[in-house]
């Protein structure tokens, strides 16, 4: 049975590129941010019940969902943060499950940035946190979108702190520093993922 490592951690804290560097390594990734992109574009089952359930408001010219729109819809009420989540939380479920279950190496690698928000660690057998300052943290989301370091902060507020997220972590990853620091964690945590797959469901149990 493959080992299912949960990769999580605030925005901003490099999720993505810790992901790619296992992939690198031949490492079996499934990254829901991008199921959700997949299941909510147009002709996908999630599109037309956003549509619904938000209205035409959130569409582009070109018929997709304008993230951002609905990024500062969500983010800002409580109520249509859960709207936006029931509609493709199970979506986005099911399909990372069919992911999974197709995974050929001993461990694999199931990004879900909100795993301890959700209790979703409960679905993986080790809890991997990307972790970094938060000042780090405002500064890499501000320089890759629009948003201001208030708004920034404000979606940081509807996430664990990072010393609960540290807290619930089996494993940490430090990406405070240069890039150049990734490769060598990652190489490590390969080799005790693989270690833990071998030595079967006991080695890794959680709690």
């Amino acid at each position: 049975m493959t080992l299912v490592v949960g990769l999580t951690g605030g925005i901003g804290s490099g999720k993505s590129i810790v992901a790619e560097a296992f992939a690198d390594l031949g490492v079996d990734v499934t990254d829901t941010d991008r199921l959700a992109h997949t299941l909510s574009a147009p002709g996908r089952p999630g599109h037309a019940q956003v549509l619904e359930a938000f209205g035409p408001a959130v569409l582009r010219p070109d018929g997709t969902l304008d993230r951002a729109r609905l990024r500062g819809l969500v983010f800002t009420d409580d109520q249509a943060r859960a709207r936006l989540e029931a509609i493709l939380h199970p979506l986005i479920r099911e399909a990372a499950a069919k992911e999974v279950a197709g995974w050929k190496g001993p461990y694999g690698i199931l990004v879900v940035p909100l795993l301890l928000e959700r209790e979703g660690a409960s679905r993986v057998d080790r809890v991997l946190v990307v972790d970094c300052p938060e000042d780090i943290q405002v500064r890499r989301v501000a320089m890759r979108s629009a948003l201001s370091d208030a708004e920034v902060r404000a979606i940081m507020a509807t996430q664990l702190s990072r010393p609960e997220r540290l807290a619930r972590a089996d494993d940490v990853l430090d990406n405070s520093g240069p890039l150049s620091s990734i490769g060598p964690q990652v190489a490590a945590l390969d080799r005790r993922y693989r270690a833990l797959a071998a030595a079967g469901p006991r080695a890794n149990a959680r709690g």
